[in-house]
C-alpha cells in the first residue's frame, strides 16, 4: 500500500476552488502539500492574501501549503499528484510532463468531465496521454468545495483498478470532517459524478423558469435513470449510481446554491445568453461540455437519454427553455 513518507510532498495541480479546498485539507493534516495554478498573478494573490479570492473566498489557506505557477517545480520530488484540471485544459497540462518518469508517483484525478471530441472520461484521457502503466485512482463525490474546506461533514468515493491505491488514497484523504470510501467501480464512479452536471442544468433551467419542487424531483428521478442506463451500457454497475457518486452528487449539485452547474441553467431559464453568463464566471461548469458529449453517447451507445437532449439543444441549439420542457412533458407516455 501507498504510505506517503513523513514529509512526502502532494503536488495538486489546479488552483480552482476544489484543488484549493483539498489542499486546505490536507495542509491541515499535516501532509505536505503543493498547489499550482497556471496564472502567476492568482498564485502570488494566494500568496499575498492567504485565500483564493477568486476561486474559494473566505477559507483561510495554511501558510504551509507551498504554492507554485512553476509546473516543473510543482511536481518535483511529489510521491502524489492530484489533477484537479478543467477537464477542457487537461490533456494541455499533461503533454507538458508527458515522458517524465513516473514509475514512482502515483496520480489521483478528481477532475469530473467527459472529453467531447473523443467521448472519454477523464482517466482514459490521463492514461492515453501519460501511458497505461501509470498507477491512477479518481475520486469523486457531493463534494461542494466551499463547504469541505470550511470543515462542513463531507464524504466521497475513491475508485482505481488497483484496490491497494484506492485504499491508500482513502487514508490520507480522509479526516474527521472528509469521510472517503472506496468503490472499484472506476467507470461508474466517473460517469456518475460527470453526467449529473447536466442534470444539474436542467435542475438550474427549472429554477430560472420558477418552476417548483414537482419538477426538480421529476427531473431528478428521471435524470438519474437516463445516467444509470448509459453508465450500464458503458460497463458501469447499476449500484454505483445509487451511492454517493450516483445519487449523492447529483442531488448536491440540483440543489445547492453553490452549484456553478444549476447557477448556469437558472440564468438560462431567466432568459440570459450563454455568452453573456460564462463571461461573469470564474469557475467552470463543466456541465456545459459533458452535455454535448451525454448526447453524442447516448446516440453511440442507443440509450434514450432526454433530459441530456434536450439540456444540449437549449445550449448548444438555441432552443428555448420552455420549448425544451414542453417537449419532455409531451413525450410518448411509458412504464416507468
Amino acid at each position: 500500500m501507498l504510505r506517503l513518507n513523513k514529509n512526502g510532498k502532494i503536488a495538486i495541480l489546479g488552483d480552482g476552488g476544489w484543488g484549493t479546498a483539498l489542499a486546505v485539507l490536507l495542509a491541515q493534516k499535516g501532509l505536505r502539500v503543493c498547489l499550482w495554478g497556471a496564472f502567476k498573478e492568482n498564485i502570488q494573490a494566494i500568496s499575498r492574501h492567504k485565500t483564493n479570492k477568486k476561486f474559494l473566498l473566505g477559507v483561510k489557506v495554511p501558510a504551509k501549503v507551498e504554492l507554485a505557477w512553476d509546473l516543473a517545480s510543482a511536481i518535483k520530488d511529489a510521491e502524489l499528484i492530484v489533477l484537479a484540471i478543467p477537464s477542457q485544459f487537461l490533456r494541455r497540462i499533461l503533454k507538458r510532463i508527458k515522458g517524465l518518469d513516473f514509475s514512482k508517483v502515483y496520480f489521483l484525478s478528481v477532475v469530473k468531465g467527459i472529453e467531447s471530441r473523443m467521448l472519454l472520461r477523464v482517466s482514459q484521457v490521463i492514461k492515453e496521454e501519460l501511458g497505461d502503466d501509470i498507477e491512477l485512482a479518481v475520486l469523486s463525490g457531493p463534494t461542494i468545495a466551499l463547504e469541505a474546506a470550511k470543515g462542513i461533514p463531507t464524504t466521497a468515493v475513491v475508485s482505481s483498478e488497483n484496490m491497494l491505491l484506492a485504499k491508500a488514497v482513502q487514508e490520507i484523504f480522509t479526516t474527521n470532517r472528509f469521510r472517503i470510501y472506496v468503490n472499484p467501480d472506476m467507470a461508474g464512479v466517473e460517469l456518475g459524478g460527470s453526467l449529473k452536471n447536466v442534470i444539474a442544468i436542467a435542475c438550474g433551467i427549472s429554477d430560472g423558469l420558477g418552476f417548483g419542487t414537482n419538477t426538480k424531483a421529476a427531473l431528478l428521478s428521471r435524470g438519474l435513470a437516463e445516467i444509470s442506463r448509459l453508465g450500464i451500457a458503458m460497463g458501469a454497475k447499476k449500484e454505483t449510481f445509487g451511492g454517493l457518486s450516483g445519487l449523492g452528487d447529483l442531488v448536491t449539485t440540483c440543489i445547492s446554491r453553490d452549484s456553478r452547474n444549476r447557477l448556469v441553467g437558472e440564468r438560462i431559464g431567466q432568459g440570459k445568453r450563454l455568452k453573456e453568463i460564462l463571461a461573469n464566471m470564474n469557475n467552470v461548469a463543466e456541465g456545459i461540455g459533458t452535455a454535448k458529449s451525454a448526447y453524442l453517447l447516448g446516440r453511440k451507445h442507443n440509450v434514450p437519454m432526454p433530459i441530456s437532449e434536450e439540456v444540449y439543444k437549449v445550449l448548444y441549439k438555441n432552443k428555448s427553455p420552455l420549448k425544451a420542457v414542453n417537449a419532455l412533458m409531451d413525450r410518448e407516455v411509458k412504464e416507468e
